[in-house]
């Protein structure tokens, strides 16, 4: 095997910059198992990143794997110009799981194609290519998703598809506002309709919002945000969007996120959890909104392949069986807790939030201004790795640790990472 300063000289000669990396140190891991990963030295790493909320079902599950190398060993591919058996029935078991009339699905390979094609299919449905979009939002790095995107460290020099407007995002620990909740009224829901009124024609192609934005530093709205908007989009006739990329498939404790609001959208996109690691997107559209792209109108090569669709139904099946939407929602309330038990005694952590595995510890310098705490994150992330345990990093500012871990942790699991960030945290406050 290759060793790490080897890998590390071929990595900068043979990869682009633009490839971005947790640790100053390179990590290389070389194999994943449950909840845990293993490094080329065999240093083993709980993971509370899990791909960035990919690998639900944890590391190399052995049914999945299992169920793919049959598949592997039948056939790898034909293309969506020809049926198989795994995209039909893929498409039936997340209709039966979508929330209100959600039915018919297209396939294709990351959640960034699924927000093209769920924009493509709207922009038919209204004749109309004018989006509300949120500020803080992530939808991907193909032309649409990034115009869709506010995040300047993300969204590069453009250009960008015109016709997006941004509205306040409903992250009510930074009210853009200046506002609190429950007496804010709901101000970031209402200014939709302002933002229509006087950044559009009047009517607009649809809304799209993540469930809970992820890259946006795990923002989770009020319960009364997303009906309060989706009135406010049909009003003036747009559909609304659902990004349940990265909240999707149980990380929530919900089969969708957008399951925890009284609301049903007319388009819902997916990927990342979907297919546990391998490469697979989809978007799903109400029987009204579907048949507008008629045949041939949108296509991908390899959406719907035979062995990412089967690795998502073994995914499903497994998520059920083991009851991983259940347990993400109970071992997500725990972790939440013993979380909210650490801010007690760090002064550095503003707020924990986050529905299931989901979890944002959004950090600060000082609680009262609440200015973030990006470099207490680096180091934070640095620490926790070098004594066994990954988390990840998101927020405006950089200063969000991102806890998404496989739907398979455990209470015991939740203890050790408990452990490990009161350590970190205790030495990155002595150090400030």
């Amino acid at each position: 095997m290759t060793n790490k300063e080897e890998l590390a000289a071929k990595r900068e000669r043979y990869l682009l910059p633009a490839y971005a990396h947790y640790f100053k140190d390179y990590l290389f891991l070389t194999r994943g198992e449950g909840q845990y990963v293993f490094d080329e030295e065999g240093g083993k790493y709980l993971d509370c990143f899990a791909g960035v909320a990919v690998v639900n079902c944890g590391h190399s599950h052995p049914r999945i794997a299992q169920r793919v190398a049959q598949q592997m060993g039948q056939m790898v591919h034909t293309s969506s110009l020809m049926l198989t058996e795994p995209m039909v029935l893929l498409a039936e078991q997340i209709a039966q799981r979508a929330p209100g009339r959600l039915q018919q699905s297209f396939f294709c390979n990351s959640g960034a194609e699924a927000v093209e094609g769920a924009t493509a299919l709207v922009k038919a449905c209204t004749d109309n290519h004018q989006f509300i979009a949120l500020r803080s939002s992530f939808h991907g790095r193909t032309l649409m998703a990034l115009s869709l995107t506010a995040q300047r460290s993300w969204r590069g020099k453009g250009p960008y598809a015109p016709g997006v407007i941004f509205a306040p995002n409903p992250y009510c620990y930074r009210c853009a506002f200046k506002l609190s909740y429950p007496s804010c009224g709901i101000a970031c829901a209402t200014d939709i309709e302002e933002a229509i009124r006087t950044s559009t024609n009047g009517q607009i192609a649809g809304f799209i919002a993540e469930p809970v934005q992820g890259n946006g530093g795990v923002v989770v709205p009020p319960p009364e945000y997303f009906p309060i908007v989706a009135e406010i989009i049909h009003r003036y006739g747009g559909l609304f969007i659902d990004d349940d990329v990265q909240a999707g498939f149980g990380r929530t404790g919900k089969w969708f996120g957008i399951q925890h609001f009284a609301v049903n959208p007319d388009v819902m996109t997916l990927g990342k959890g979907i297919a546990n690691g391998l490469p697979l997107g989809a978007f799903i559209a109400t029987p009204e909104v579907a048949p507008v792209l008629l045949q041939g109108q949108h296509f991908s090569t390899f959406g719907g392949n035979p062995v990412t669709c089967t690795a998502a139904l073994a995914t499903i099946e497994t998520i059920e069986e083991e009851k991983l939407v259940e347990n993400a929602a109970r071992v997500g309330d725990r972790f939440r807790s013993e979380l909210e038990r650490l801010a007690e005694r760090h002064p550095s952590i503003g707020e924990v939030r986050g529905l299931g595995l989901m979890i944002g510890v959004e950090l600060v310098k000082d609680r009262g201004t609440r200015e973030p705490y990006s470099q207490g994150l680096i180091q934070l992330a640095e620490l926790c790795r070098a004594n066994g345990l990954l988390v990840g990093k998101s927020g405006l500012f950089g200063n969000v640790c991102r806890i998404t871990p496989p739907l398979c942790f455990c209470d015991e699991d939740v203890a050790l990472a408990c452990r490990i960030l009161d350590e970190a945290l205790t030495e990155i406050e002595k150090s400030s």
